[in-house]
C-alpha cells in the first residue's frame, strides 16, 4: 500500500533526518518568523478580525471570494460527496488512533451509525462507508503492528511508555490560534510530538503546494502557544484507485518562504473580512467549489 499514514517508513525517516531536518540545521528559520515572536511584524495582525486556518489556507479560489461568501455574505457553501467523504475519512483516521491509544476501540458498524449517520449531512454518506471501513482497518493494522514491533524492542515497558513511543501523536489536539489572527480553537489533524512533525490529511491524490500552507500555519500556532521550533511538515494524501485504498507523502522543511507565504495569505484574507471587499468573481471556479451556487447568483 506504500506509505503508512502518519507512520514514517524508513524511506521517510531518511528523508525526515537527512534532508528536512538537515536543512533546517544548516538553513534555520528567521528569528522573526517565528510563532512566539506573535506580537511584533510580520506575525502581529494589523486586524482585530480573526478567522479560521482553513480560511487562510485554501486557494481553491482564485480571487479568495470562498472567504468574502463564508465571512462576510454568512453562506456556508453546499455540501458535496467530495466534502462529505473527507470529513468521513478525517473522522475514521482520528477515532481509529484515539480509540487505539484509549484502549477501547469500537465495532466499525456501531461507530458509524452513531457519528456518521447521525450527521444526517446526505443519503451520499452511504457511497463512502466501505472506503471509511478500509480506512478503519489500514490505519488499525497499522497501529498495532506499530505497537507490537515496541514492545518486541522494550518487553519491560508499559503499556502507556509503548504507547508514547509507538504511536506518538496528538491527533485532532485542539489550540488556540488566537494569537496570530485565527479565530475559535484549531484542530491539527495530527502532531507527532517526538519528532516534532506537523502532519495535515488530504483525500486526495493530485499535488498543490499551497496544501504545505496548512501545516505551516499549524506549526507557527504550535511554536506561539508552547514556544518550541517546529521544522517539519507533511501532507498525507490518501485516495482510492477502485477499490484500493492508496497513501502517499510530502515532507517538507517549514522554511522562511513557507512562513512567508503563509502570512501573506492570513493579511489578504483578514483584510477582505475587515474591510468587506469582494475581490470579485473568478474567471474560473473550481469544479467541486461549495460556494459555486451562491457566487455565480
Amino acid at each position: 500500500m506504500g506509505r503508512k499514514m502518519y507512520f514514517l517508513s524508513s524511506l521517510d525517516q531518511k528523508k525526515l533526518f537527512d534532508k528536512v531536518l538537515r536543512a533546517a540545521r544548516e538553513v534555520g528559520v528567521s528569528e522573526d518568523l517565528r510563532g512566539w515572536n506573535w506580537n511584533r511584524p510580520p506575525l502581529r495582525p494589523v486586524y482585530e478580525e480573526k478567522i479560521p486556518m482553513y480560511s487562510v489556507c485554501s486557494k481553491y479560489c482564485p480571487t479568495s471570494r470562498d472567504v468574502f461568501l463564508n465571512k462576510v455574505k454568512g453562506i456556508t457553501g453546499k455540501t458535496n460527496e467530495p466534502v462529505i467523504l473527507g470529513t468521513a475519512i478525517h473522522k475514521t483516521v482520528s477515532t481509529v488512533i484515539s480509540s487505539f491509544l484509549d484502549g477501547s476501540i469500537p465495532s466499525f458498524d456501531d461507530w458509524y451509525a452513531e457519528t456518521l449517520r447521525s450527521k444526517n449531512v446526505s443519503c451520499a454518506i452511504d457511497a463512502v462507508k466501505e472506503k471509511a471501513k478500509t480506512v478503519w482497518n489500514y490505519v488499525l493494522k497499522n497501529c498495532e503492528i506499530q505497537y507490537t514491533n515496541r514492545l518486541s524492542e522494550q518487553p519491560y515497558a508499559s503499556r502507556r511508555d509503548a504507547l508514547a513511543t509507538s504511536v506518538p501523536f496528538l491527533v485532532e489536539h485542539k489550540v488556540s490560534g488566537e494569537l496570530l489572527g485565527l479565530s475559535g480553537l484549531l484542530s491539527i489533524d495530527c502532531y507527532d510530538y517526538l519528532r516534532g512533525i506537523v502532519f495535515d490529511l488530504k483525500v486526495a491524490h493530485e499535488y498543490k503546494d499551497w496544501y504545505r500552507l496548512a501545516p505551516t500555519g499549524y506549526a507557527i500556532v504550535l511554536e506561539s502557544v508552547y514556544e518550541v521550533p517546529i521544522d517539519a511538515g507533511c501532507i498525507v494524501y490518501l485516495w482510492f484507485q477502485g477499490n484500493e485504498l492508496r497513501a502517499s507523502k510530502d515532507m517538507f522543511f517549514i522554511n522562511d518562504d513557507l512562513r512567508s507565504w503563509w502570512l501573506e495569505e492570513r493579511d489578504q484574507k483578514l483584510s477582505i473580512v475587515a474591510q468587506k471587499m469582494d475581490p470579485g468573481i473568478p474567471p474560473k471556479c473550481y469544479e467541486d467549489c461549495i460556494y459555486r451556487e451562491a457566487c455565480r447568483e
